[in-house]
């Protein structure tokens, strides 16, 4: 019987963690009870119950651009976006793909931790392809079931996907941390109508983001590298080296979001207001729970750049943002997926043979 936490030694001498698992897992209440969930689940009432939450999701969102559009001048906002020249779009459009391209890289810090043997390039191609469904569709989606069929499928294990996934996320938001500080301390942007946040408490906020980014680096390098474990989960860190870079690419991959904003408004609008205006809409957007900030992110940006530009020209620039950085990535990465399912459905070896053999199938 192991210890928990202790490292497994792999047949290529490479270490590999398990998940320690918890108490309960084994005792016979924890599984009736997990039983009885499962059939919950799987009712036809829960089903219906879920149906009703989603359509009453849908309603408020439905409700919400209602409301967000008929105070718009529309026909202002379509000649602001017809009148953005095609350098400016070109220009939003290769700073957005540098941010997603950043983003990929996040992977490759999961990789190295937990040392899996998926190479780097599939690791960045299934970030990449993730990514935009996360911010489309949510975390649960795209940061989680994307990841977990495509690496299932190259022969990762549960526990070991959920490390890479939790790595990542502790990545994209000890950057944004660091950022938040900079600009809340130095410059206030004009925030929506109905926030309730002075200059002052703003400033003190981003110190206290910063402050989470600075421990999580202390941490790495008070454990040197050895696993954390809390309440029976095992989580792998990296060197405070490993959790520097970590920051330094989140901080690039939020300062190219930035600077894609800045680049459509045609440098009219500060770059700290850009940046700003990417800080609080993924912020807002986390806090609503509505899949990809819909309305949320037009309102803060909206609210953010109308300092400096109409209201018309503010919201054409968050649009033409959101076609560059949520959706055009989204058609892409739902290619890609589309192309992936079928690639491993076509070289998979056929059931029997499966069988005969004994071993899963794994994606090439």
């Amino acid at each position: 019987m192991r210890p928990e936490g202790r490292a497994e030694q792999r047949p290529d001498n490479r270490p590999h963690l398990r998940m320690a698992p918890s108490a309960s897992s084994a005792s016979p209440s924890a599984s009736a009870g997990g039983g009885r969930w499962r059939a919950l689940l799987a009712s036809r009432a829960w089903r219906w119950v879920g149906g009703l939450l989603m359509g009453a999701v849908a309603l408020f969102i439905v409700w919400l651009l209602v409301r967000q559009g008929m105070r718009v001048d529309w026909p202002a906002v379509w000649r602001a976006l017809k009148e953005l020249p095609p350098a400016t779009l070109a220009l939003g459009a290769a700073l957005a793909w540098a941010s997603h391209l950043a983003y990929g890289c996040f992977d490759l810090f999961g990789r190295h931790v937990v040392r899996h043997d998926v190479s780097a390039a599939r690791t960045m191609a299934i970030t990449l392809i993730a990514y935009p469904f996360t911010l489309n569709l949510g975390s649960l989606i795209g940061g989680v079931s994307v990841r977990y069929r495509l690496y299932s499928r190259q022969g990762l294990e549960v526990g070991q996907i959920a490390q890479v996934v939790v790595l990542s996320i502790v990545t994209n938001w000890v950057g944004y941390f660091l950022l938040a500080c900079a600009v809340f301390w130095h410059w206030t942007p004009q925030l929506p109508e109905g926030w309730q946040i002075g200059a002052q408490q703003l400033r003190w906020l981003g110190v206290a983001l910063a402050a989470v980014s600075v421990l999580y680096v202390l941490l790495c390098a008070r454990r040197g590298g050895r696993p954390f474990t809390l309440r029976g989960r095992t989580l792998p860190l990296p060197t405070w080296r490993v959790a520097l870079l970590q920051l330094a690419l989140s901080s690039l991959n939020w300062s190219l979001m930035g600077g894609a904003v800045w680049a459509l408004a045609q440098g009219r609008v500060p770059y700290p207001a850009a940046l700003a205006m990417v800080l609080l809409g993924a912020v807002a957007g986390l806090v609503s729970r509505i899949p990809a900030g819909l309305g949320v992110l037009e309102a803060v940006g909206t609210a953010v750049l109308s300092a400096y530009l109409p209201v018309s020209q503010a919201l054409a620039v968050v649009l033409a943002f959101r076609a560059l950085y949520y959706l055009a990535p989204l058609a892409l990465a739902a290619l890609a997926l589309l192309a992936t399912e079928l690639l491993w459905r076509r070289r998979a070896p056929p059931p029997a043979t499966q069988q005969r053999s004994g071993q899963p199938a794994t994606s090439p």
